[in-house]
């Protein structure tokens, strides 16, 4: 299976990080060794000083799919969850100041936390009209709506699926809004999609 995430959806978001909004969908991917299940907790890791969460809307793709149509596009997914996308911000910089690849800071090992549940996408009336938060420690740090994605979920699988053929249980990050920030031991993370709670680990 593959984790495919995509990058500066939220024009806020961009704005934070003073990145440039995209004319096109940003993609990066992360091995399957970067998945963190089950609410495990997040062990921050020694190779760099400044880890960031990233709290995103996760579509789980049920069938084999290449040079999907945008118009076909919801047929390719009937589940959706949540997940945080850690980042290794400071190492980010080093490598985005030297034209370098952004693996190292994105794809380590237990870097895409992913919601222990998932919730039928029948249960949802517009996948482009949902909300969703982080709060950490008890305190709401990120609250998302789809509404303002830059780059709806279908033209997502759509544009991914020119360049990788989709399989099932392949795994879609939508993209985070603003309010990213710092991740501290001693953390509680809980993450909701409208009012469900899907996501409560700690930061160790």
């Amino acid at each position: 299976m593959k984790i495919i995430c995509i990058g500066r959806n939220y024009a806020k978001h961009a704005a934070e990080l003073k990145n440039e909004v995209p004319d096109e969908p940003v993609i990066f991917l992360k091995p399957d060794t970067a998945l963190l299940r089950n609410n495990q907790p997040f062990f921050v890791p020694d190779f760099a000083d400044e880890f960031h969460y990233e709290t995103e809307l996760v579509i789980k793709i049920n069938r084999l799919g290449k040079n999907i149509l945008p118009q076909f596009a919801h047929r390719y997914y009937d589940k959706i969850g949540m997940g945080i996308d850690f980042t290794a911000r400071d190492l980010q910089s080093k490598l985005k100041e030297k034209g370098l690849p952004w693996e190292r800071a994105k794809a380590f090992d237990s870097s895409a936390a992913i919601s222990k549940n998932f919730v039928a996408k029948s249960k949802v009336k517009d996948i482009q009209n949902i909300e969703f938060k982080l709060l950490v420690n008890g305190e709401e740090r990120q609250h998302g709506y789809t509404g303002d994605m830059l780059f709806k979920v279908d033209e997502i699988i759509a544009y991914v699926s020119q360049f990788f053929t989709l399989k099932i249980g392949d795994l879609i990050y939508t993209g985070t809004p603003a309010g990213v920030g710092p991740v501290k031991i001693g953390d509680r993370f809980e993450v909701f999609l409208q009012d469900e709670k899907m996501m409560d680990f700690l930061i160790k």
